[in-house]
């Protein structure tokens, strides 16, 4: 009786405390046990095939071990209140786009152990509140650009055990609060570039138990903050130079791979590293770290055939002088064998005469000689080549073919043959690869491509093209293609744009053109094959302007990037013709004046708009007129703007940057001044006039004060804004498809979670204080 009556007067209170509706309980699910105090329901191996309707105020909903084969949109609309989510085991084989669209607060999601393959652009919207998604033990063979653009919270994503075979630039772009990317246990054996672009808060990824047979140098440096890698269980047999440059770094793992050699400067650009595993190699000699890792404390060599004579004593006496611990043991010569490294004196560590040193290598060779493995399934493969039956991947890659090779599996997913000579792409080119999802022909010296050169290849996704000599392109190239999606032609010579050129590839969606040589943008440029265009990269041309019916009937089109190019004002007229554009980046353009609602047809869509380091002098005080609730991120570094435009309309801005911009601290900027003490943002604002408060920031100086109507402001480092407003709750930054993003900087918010990492603005003048309020 006694819990019964505290059941009673606990209810109420549970139901006051979450903030949900005080609605008449619906009935449990007969296969379900429903705790109506924890607010769970338990329906774990009930033979579900569907999502069960239970009480709309549920917290915690536990269906794993069901038959549950796919997840409708709209399947968890009668449950706006879930905070905990479990599927696993469920056979769960498709999320339709919109089946989490509801569930605003949910924190933990779990996908383990189901049958999906491919994640879509928006199969997790709707989940801004998400902190950890785990989709581990699945078959996920592709991510596609923009699949996790709406989890900008998400602090731990896990996708082990699953079938990726390599990662495209840009795969993680929106996860503006990870913290931790686990990829271990896939087939992964190559990365792009900007595969892990934006993830500027990212401390810890995981990548071991993979197919990587070289270390990710360029790619690793799009990770600022990370402090581990996890990278054991690969197949690389070799660091070479600098080959890890990561300025954080504090643990890194390579054990159990193959590597046989280490230069000494392969880590030259560690200077955090505290710990290295090596272990479980094939290692024999090593030298001292000397100059690249002088945090270094801990050296794992445990379980490699290290060699303890005279070759090892500079590692030896390097580990004492900087006091590195040394893990590991002898594995020879025979009086050493078993002994511990760090138990060994230098001068003890001789060598013997070279015959008897020959001899005793070949006797512990001879000794230690692994078995004799079974060679691994046969594949069909072309000469020159390298195919995999498992990974279903094959690779000619930088193998000198003048002629595209033929006769490979047909059961080809990734056919990689980037880096040979084939000058131009003849008709029929891959017959009998129908199932290939991704084909890289980068730095092929490819100057033209034959009508029909892909047919057949009708499991087509991605088609990479990059860094060729093309200058036009045939409709008919791309014949026999239903399902491409993702079209990568930058770094060609393309000096106009291939209009016409993909009216046989209706499922477009993103172009990349960047880094071509295209000078304008004509009318009509989407017309005939690209209008279904979501993402249109033209960064780093010469495009001088933009024709006003450049963009018609561009209804689809969400992200355009004209960074780097040669526009003298904002493109207004063509823009008019986007009217669903999302993000617009001007980056870098010798834009010196804004003038009056340059951007008022973009007001009912436009999320993210890009005018840093433009050389910027002047805004109209209405060119931001019409971009209201909807803009979440406005960035004007770099300019050379002495005064902004209101930004009092801006009611949703997530993201403003102000930084390296010479602001005229008078009372012209009051406006500013009174904006920044309302909002709860970080707003990168520095006087560089008058000359007394240079380099302060807008929000320290009094000179406001003297301003009619800042009289009341209140200036305290330590004790902030007099006044703020909590502003309103938004989904997170949408970044559609693979394009490369500037990172935001943080927003303060009233609970902790909602909080977004700041991103740095660039180098600063000597002695300038930092640019943040």
């Amino acid at each position: 009786m006694h819990f019964q009556v505290g059941s009673g007067l606990l209810w109420p209170l549970l139901v006051i405390l979450l903030g949900v509706p005080a609605a008449r309980l619906a009935k449990c699910p007969k296969q379900c046990v429903c705790d109506q105090i924890q607010l769970a329901i338990t329906c774990v191996n009930k033979n579900l095939t569907e999502v069960p309707v239970v009480d709309e105020i549920t917290v915690k909903l536990d269906l794993r071990g069901n038959d549950i084969q796919q997840l409708p949109t709209g399947a968890f609309k009668h449950t706006p209140y879930l905070t905990h989510l479990s599927l696993q085991r469920c056979n769960i084989r498709s999320v339709k786009e919109g089946a989490f669209r509801s569930l605003g607060r949910l924190v933990f999601l779990n996908l383990a152990h189901n049958n999906i393959d491919i994640l879509y652009q928006e199969s997790f919207d709707g989940l801004p509140s998400l902190k950890q998604l785990v989709i581990d033990w699945n078959r996920v063979e592709e991510i596609q650009p923009g699949a996790f653009s709406q989890l900008g919270f998400l602090n731990l994503l896990s996708l082990t055990h699953n079938q990726l075979v390599y990662i495209p630039n840009m795969a993680f772009q929106g996860l503006q609060n990870i913290k931790w990317l686990r990829l271990s246990h896939n087939s992964l054996n190559y990365l792009d570039v900007e595969a892990f672009g934006g993830l500027v808060t990212l401390n810890r990824l995981s990548l071991d138990h993979n197919e990587l047979q070289f270390f990710p140098s360029e790619t690793m440096t799009r990770l600022p903050e990370v402090t581990r890698v996890d990278m054991g269980y690969n197949p690389m047999t070799y660091l070479g130079e600098e080959t890890v440059s990561m300025p954080k770094l504090t643990h890194l793992f390579l054990d159990h791979m193959f590597l046989q050699d280490l230069a000494y400067t392969a880590l030259h650009r560690t200077p955090k590293l505290v710990h290295l595993d090596i272990s479980h190699n094939q290692l024999r000699v090593l030298q001292p770290f000397s100059e690249g890792a002088p945090s270094l404390a801990r050296l794992n060599l445990a379980g490699n055939p290290i060699y303890c004579n005279c070759y090892l004593r500079p590692l030896r006496e390097w580990a004492i002088d900087s006091k590195v611990r040394l893990l590991g043991t002898c594995g020879g010569p025979d009086h050493f064998s078993g002994e511990h490294l760090d138990t060994l004196y230098p001068r003890d560590l001789r060598c013997q005469s070279q015959d008897a040193m020959l001899k005793a290598e070949f006797e512990e060779a001879t000794r230690v000689a692994p078995p004799t493995e079974a060679p691994p399934p046969r594949v069909k493969c072309p000469a020159n080549c390298a195919c995999e039956a498992e990974t279903n991947h094959s690779t000619c890659e930088n193998r000198g073919h003048t002629k595209v090779p033929q006769g490979f599996s047909a059961d080809t997913k990734l056919l990689d043959l980037r880096g040979n000579h084939f000058h131009y792409v003849p008709s029929n080119s891959f017959p009998g690869v129908p199932q290939v999802v991704s084909l890289h022909l980068q730095r092929c010296k490819i100057a033209e491509v034959e009508d029909g050169a892909f047919t057949g290849m009708k499991g087509l996704v991605y088609l990479y093209l990059s860094e060729n000599d093309l200058t036009s392109l045939s409709p008919e190239a791309f014949k026999g293609l239903p399902h491409l999606t993702y079209l990568h032609l930058e770094k060609n010579r393309f000096t106009r744009f291939p209009k016409g050129a993909f009216r046989l590839v209706p499922g477009l969606q993103a172009l990349h053109l960047e880094h071509n040589a295209i000078v304008k943008l004509e009318s009509g440029s989407l017309v005939g094959g690209a209008e279904g265009v979501r993402g249109l990269y033209l960064t780093g041309n010469v495009i001088n302007g933009v024709s006003a019916r450049a963009l018609e009937r561009a209804d689809a089109l969400d992200t355009l990037h004209l960074g780097g190019n040669k526009l003298k004002e904002v493109p207004s007229q063509a823009l008019g013709h986007a009217g669903n554009l999302g993000e617009l980046k001007l980056s870098g353009n010798p834009i010196r004046w804004v003038g009056a609602n340059a951007f008022r047809a973009l007001g009912a869509t436009l999320k993210d708009l890009y005018l840093d380091h433009t050389g910027l002098e002047k805004m109209s005080k209405d060119s931001l007129a019409g971009l209201g609730p909807g803009l979440r991120s406005l960035y004007l570094e770099g300019n050379r703007l002495e005064v902004v435009p209101d930004l009092n309309p801006l009611t949703s801005l997530e993201v403003i940057n102000l930084a390296e911009n010479p602001l005229l601290c008078d009372c012209p900027l009051l406006a500013l001044r009174m904006w920044i003490e309302r909002v709860n943002l970080k707003v990168r604002a520095t006087c560089a006039n008058p000359p007394e408060i240079r380099g302060r920031r807008v929000k320290d100086v009094h000179i406001f004060r003297a301003c009619p109507g800042g009289e009341s402001l209140l200036y305290s480092p330590t004790l902030g804004p007099k006044t703020s407003r909590t502003p309103k709750t938004t989904k997170p930054k949408p970044a559609h498809l693979n394009s490369p993003q500037m990172i935001p900087m943080s927003k303060a918010r009233s609970k902790p979670r909602m909080g977004l990492r700041a991103r740095p603005g660039g180098a600063k003048k000597t002695g300038q204080r930092r640019n943040e309020a």
